[in-house]
């Protein structure tokens, strides 16, 4: 599903070249619950944005459900975003004036899918996620876990292949990332592939599979009996 090959990733900063990632070799397996994990800096981001394509290697190949994503035009790679790619930010990234059933019809707004058809499908992605009684809320009308919980909403609501998420606890109190956690392997137990991406041990061991980066390499690669 996803396979890195030599990856590297450098930024110019002034008259500097910052190494984000260093020949990272890498395959996930469909239906892997993967940590990426690592301090500031260990280029733990930049594979994240490099395998959601918002970015693109340096040097390297990235293959995407088998395309290789090199060869994409930015509409195409636009359009794998929206479809097979779903997105949790620590920060929500909610509309703050649109409802929860707006905020999570809004990616199907990019295929073309009619209205009635878009509201049916996010008010079932709600549903899912343990929110159908508050579809018609806005962002400070809910509580952080909620606020997150529409966000997952959203990022399934298109029924992605993988799905991405980036410190999904990190705004949230330790009770309620135990909510978003358990949520979050719940729909891998569905047969939802997900990469997440953070610096706390104790979620990382959580996942399945712990890929640890330090200094833009993966110095170590291990199943997780979790």
């Amino acid at each position: 599903m996803i396979r890195l090959e030599g990856v590297t990733r450098q930024y110019t900063m002034g008259d500097q070249t910052v190494h984000a990632l260093q020949g990272v070799d890498l395959h996930i397996r469909e239906n892997e619950f993967v940590a990426f994990i690592g301090a500031s800096g260990s280029g733990k981001s930049t594979m994240m944005n490099i395998v959601g394509c918002l970015d693109r290697p340096s040097s390297g190949a990235y293959w995407l459900n088998g395309r290789e994503v090199a060869t994409m035009s930015g509409d195409e790679l636009a359009r794998v975003r929206n479809e097979e790619i779903g997105f949790i930010f620590q920060s929500f990234h909610l509309l703050p004036r649109a409802s929860a059933l707006d905020n999570v019809a809004q990616p199907l707004i990019y295929r073309g899918i009619p209205l009635k058809e878009r509201l049916a499908l996010a008010e079932q992605a709600l549903q899912r996620v343990g929110l159908g009684g508050r579809l018609h809320h806005r962002p400070n009308e809910l509580s952080g876990g909620q606020r997150q919980r529409v966000a997952i909403a959203r990022a399934l609501v298109g029924k992605p292949s993988i799905l991405l998420a980036d410190e999904p606890t990190g705004n949230l109190d330790s009770a309620t990332s135990e909510e978003i956690l358990a949520l979050i392997r719940e729909l891998h137990a569905g047969g939802q592939t997900v990469v997440m991406v953070t610096h706390e041990p104790e979620i990382a061991q959580q996942c399945g599979r712990i890929v640890r980066l330090r200094d833009g390499r993966v110095v170590s690669d291990t199943e997780n009996a979790a």
